[in-house]
């Protein structure tokens, strides 16, 4: 059997509109799961550093549970279990009253599981700064909120910014898991045009491509980034 290669398809109505549709999409699952990832990664970063002793507990506790969970069963447990164990109302507002719950579960699942990882960083970042820094502070009569705001956070962050480079492309590949609980995002919608096409290797080759331009303009921008934040004599770009 000889394929038929038939490229027009992808830049045909109504299918040019679906890879459309679905980058929309993946950015839009990418972009809220980044922001739930950075914020909540930054406070568990910032708990596995702290003195007291529960806080490190209770961030580490966060980070085992998350990391050694795979991404697509915590998909499905908000998706399909969560609701269920809720107060019925709750559940049932979640179910069938929350505007687009498909995407509000995978950017919050991709998000929450993504904090995990970037918490790691923000604690390695922390810990890379070193106690001088953070003795110098307190002997500068700083308290502890005060020493993270001023001294250790702003030298983690522009650390910390090449690895967390890699979890922002992690998040932009793993928005194509939002396609099992029902957003049709990129990887999505190519699988309807193949299915309504059986343009299967042009469809998806759209959608490789794009993904990788995708990820190549992350990797530009965080680049700028980083040399933007680099602090002299302490990074290797600066």
């Amino acid at each position: 059997m000889t394929y038929r290669w038939n490229w027009s398809v992808l830049v045909t109505e109504p299918y040019l509109g679906w890879l459309l549709s679905g980058l929309t999409w993946t950015l839009l699952v990418a972009g809220v799961a980044w922001i739930v990832a950075l914020l909540i990664g930054t406070g568990i970063g910032i708990l596995r550093t702290l003195p007291s002793r529960t806080a490190r507990a209770f961030g580490a506790v966060y980070v085992e549970i998350f990391r050694n969970i795979p991404l697509l069963l915590q998909l499905f447990l908000w998706y399909f279990v969560i609701p269920e164990l809720l107060p019925a109302e709750i559940g049932r507002w979640i179910k069938r009253d929350l505007p687009m719950p498909e995407f509000w579960t995978a950017a919050l699942g991709l998000g929450l599981f993504t904090a995990a990882r970037v918490a790691e960083q923000v604690r390695a970042g922390i810990e890379a700064v070193g106690r001088g820094q953070a003795m110098a502070a307190a002997a500068s009569g700083l308290s502890t909120a005060q020493a993270y705001r001023h001294v250790l956070l702003p030298i983690a962050a522009r650390n910390i910014v090449p690895p967390l480079t890699s979890e922002f492309l992690n998040i932009v590949k793993n928005s194509s898991l939002a396609l099992t609980i029902g957003v049709l995002e990129l990887t999505g919608q190519s699988r309807q045009i193949e299915s309504n096409t059986f343009q299967g290797i042009e469809a998806f080759t759209a959608a490789t491509l794009i993904y990788v331009l995708l990820t190549m303009l992350v990797i530009a921008a965080m680049r700028s980034v980083e040399r933007a934040t680099a602090i002299p004599g302490t990074l290797a770009r600066a």
